[in-house]
């Protein structure tokens, strides 16, 4: 992970246009090629991001960051403070709680509940970034990615949205459909899935349990 703290300008052109004037900053650029810009406030979402895969032009005083959607990040510094980079090694990912990890056994076990027709081919199916929750195939013979959380919102989009793009290059998977599954989802979360293409689906933990106390078990 690259760290550089600077005064900078950032403008992007994309979806939308975006400025952000002459203000003291955080750049994060991750191992995945993700680049964030980040206010000291605001909580932890940042001013402005570019997911990966994106190409990364560094010309000193100036970077630009591209992808295949079209999108230009340009960051423009005018005083570097800190520029550091950290090896934080192999991330064990999330542990997801009770809940999660319950909901995501039910949805395996039953995958025809999120959409007639679809199987599952594998739980915690690998990727470069993490595990994908469920790869499953639908009544077509496409591939389904399916990202399962308690409540849906826009990290979990963005999460999703990041397996896809690995996901969509392995050429034996073949079409790669997205679909976030939660016992809520968030308005914004339900807008930026449908600009990303993912779809999304409310899902009754308690009606799966009720479910699956009718299936006779030997323990």
């Amino acid at each position: 992970m690259r760290i550089v703290v600077a005064d900078c300008t950032v403008d992007y052109r994309g979806r939308l246009a975006a400025h952000l004037p002459l203000a003291r900053r955080l750049v994060i650029v991750k191992a995945d090629g993700c680049v964030l810009v980040h206010a000291d406030g605001g909580a932890y979402k940042p001013l402005n991001w570019m997911t990966a895969p994106n190409d990364l032009v560094d010309e000193g005083d100036r970077w630009i960051v591209t992808n295949a959607k079209g999108e230009r990040l340009e960051i423009r510094f005018h005083e570097v403070h800190l520029d550091t980079s950290v090896d934080l090694g192999e991330d064990p990912g999330l542990v997801k709680d009770g809940v999660e990890l319950e909901l995501q056994r039910l949805l395996a076990e039953r995958p025809g509940t999120l959409e007639e027709g679809l199987e599952l081919i594998r739980r915690e199916y690998p990727t470069p970034i993490g595990p994908v929750d469920l790869l499953c195939r639908d009544a077509e013979g496409r591939v389904v990615a399916v990202e399962v959380k308690r409540r849906g919102e826009i990290d979990g989009v963005e999460q999703l949205d990041r397996y896809l793009s690995f996901l969509r290059r392995d050429e034996r998977l073949g079409e790669v459909r997205g679909i976030l599954a939660a016992q809520e989802i968030k308005p914004q979360a339900q807008v930026l899935a449908a600009d990303r293409g993912i779809e999304w689906r409310v899902v009754d933990y308690e009606t799966l349990r009720g479910i699956d106390s009718d299936v006779l078990r030997l323990f």
